[in-house]
């Protein structure tokens, strides 16, 4: 159940703040009433949650300058003003200094309701959007790993913990889920980041160049070397090695790099003499290389050794909260990029947002971004449907679940198969999902 709206009602008439107060009340506000500004500065802040109403007439400080100090302490506090008709040409000029609305005396219930339900919205609106941005800037020492679900504070805090040891990680993860930030975190946060992050992948180099790539060699050693070239390995002597898609490091390979694991040495081509390396090595690979059916070729030995710590990142679809603030991120940095404004979100990709399987990950949804921005996707611009306003941000978010349920559903005809596969979620945890928000699938079936 949503947390009801706040509301700071001061005026120091007893009788009418007590039926102002229950006017609000049976409207389903939460009422917070004070008998004087003194009363109500007392306990107000900036970051108060829903709009002021206030008499303009009472002693020691009036409406005008209770106005004034709530304008100082935040520009974007609603402030009501309940006025006299003597009084009616301060509050014009009240609303020209940027009060929220005015409302003569004697008024209609209907006209205060509305009035604060607006000033309500707006109020939740602009601290939605201080969040956001604050959420954002509190991500830009972990970009792109922005997500508040609990699956993205479980990876933050065990990359917090082992950061700063010297332990190997194995990441696994889906294409373009963000392993390799992963392993930028690692070696950023750790007493390793003076020095060099080195990274490869592992399968976009032929065979017959891995090795030389990793190991390094001397002049002469094969046709072609010419000088001699350090690899890799030793480069990243001091910082950190990301071997990326380590599951297509051929066997010939993996049998040496097994041993520069265990030894902490390396034997470029072409020399017998032996190189010490201090390094830590993260690897990523985009399978299980702990189930021996889809290790394949991949050597056991190898893996057990390097999987220490295994770090599994969890794929877009589920961690789908997310969605909203990474591609707000996302959206800001291509309109920088390019030159150009943030749009509104359109219908179209307001409901490609709620229902994709984005197999892609991050790095699809990034690009699908800079699409949108560029204006090769979308459609008409409608508001955004990512700020839900009203309650804390966990009863946000589950207003915004049921809003992404209800797109699928009716995107689908109510077809619970083609709707599971599009959120892709368990069936029991759907049947759950439209328990726990009231959603009736019949209501979308019929729409056939």
């Amino acid at each position: 159940m949503a947390t009801p709206m706040p509301v700071a009602l001061i005026d120091d008439d007893r009788d009418l703040r007590r039926a102002t107060a229950q006017t609000l009340e049976l409207a389903g506000f939460s009422v917070s009433a004070y008998d004087g500004a003194k009363a109500a500065l007392a306990e107000l802040t900036a970051d108060f949650a829903g709009p002021v109403v206030t008499d303009i007439r009472m002693p020691e400080i009036d409406g005008l300058q209770l106005f004034a100090t709530l304008k100082g302490m935040d520009g974007d506090l609603p402030v009501i003003l309940m006025t006299g008709h003597g009084d009616i040409p301060m509050a014009v000029q009240a609303i020209q200094d940027g009060a929220y609305d005015f409302i003569a005396k004697p008024f209609a219930a209907d006209r205060l309701v509305q009035s604060v339900r607006r000033a309500g919205e707006k109020r939740q609106l602009v601290l939605e959007n201080r969040m956001l941005r604050r959420a954002a800037e509190d991500a830009q020492e972990t970009l792109p790993l922005i997500g508040q679900t609990p699956a993205m504070e479980n990876l933050r805090k065990i990359l917090r913990h082992i950061a700063d040891t010297d332990v190997d990680v194995l990441v696994a993860g889906e294409t373009g889920s963000g392993k390799e930030v992963v392993a930028q975190i690692l070696h950023q946060w750790s007493h390793r980041r003076k020095g060099n992050f080195v990274a490869l992948n592992c399968g976009a180099l032929p065979e017959t160049v891995i090795e030389s790539e990793l190991f390094g060699h001397e002049a002469g050693a094969f046709t072609g070397a010419q000088k001699r070239r350090m690899g890799r390995i030793e480069h990243a002597s001091g910082g950190t090695l990301f071997l990326d898609e380590i599951e297509s490091m051929p066997l010939a390979t993996q049998v040496k790099m097994l041993r520069v694991l265990e030894m902490r040495e390396i034997t470029p081509l072409g020399t017998n003499e032996v190189r010490p390396v201090d390094l830590r090595v993260v690897a990523a690979a985009k399978i299980d290389l702990g189930d021996p059916e889809v290790r394949g070729d991949f050597r056991e030995d190898l893996y057990y050794r390097l999987n220490v710590v295994t770090i599994s990142i969890p794929p877009l679809r589920e961690r789908r909260e997310d969605i909203p603030l990474l591609f707000s991120h996302f959206a800001a940095r291509a309109a920088e990029r390019f030159r150009r404004d943030v749009p509104e979100l359109s219908e179209n990709v307001r409901h490609h947002l709620a229902t994709h399987a984005w197999p892609g990950n991050v790095r699809e949804l990034s690009h699908y971004a800079e699409r949108v921005v560029l204006g090769v996707e979308g459609g008409a611009a409608t508001p955004l449907p990512s700020q839900p306003t009203g309650g804390t941000l966990p009863e946000r978010l589950e207003r915004y679940e049921a809003e992404i349920i209800r797109d699928a559903l009716a995107a689908n005809d109510g077809d619970v198969r083609r709707t599971i596969e599009a959120l892709g979620i368990p069936r029991k945890t759907f049947y759950d999902k439209l328990q726990r928000h009231g959603i009736n699938r019949g209501g979308y079936a019929s729409r056939k």
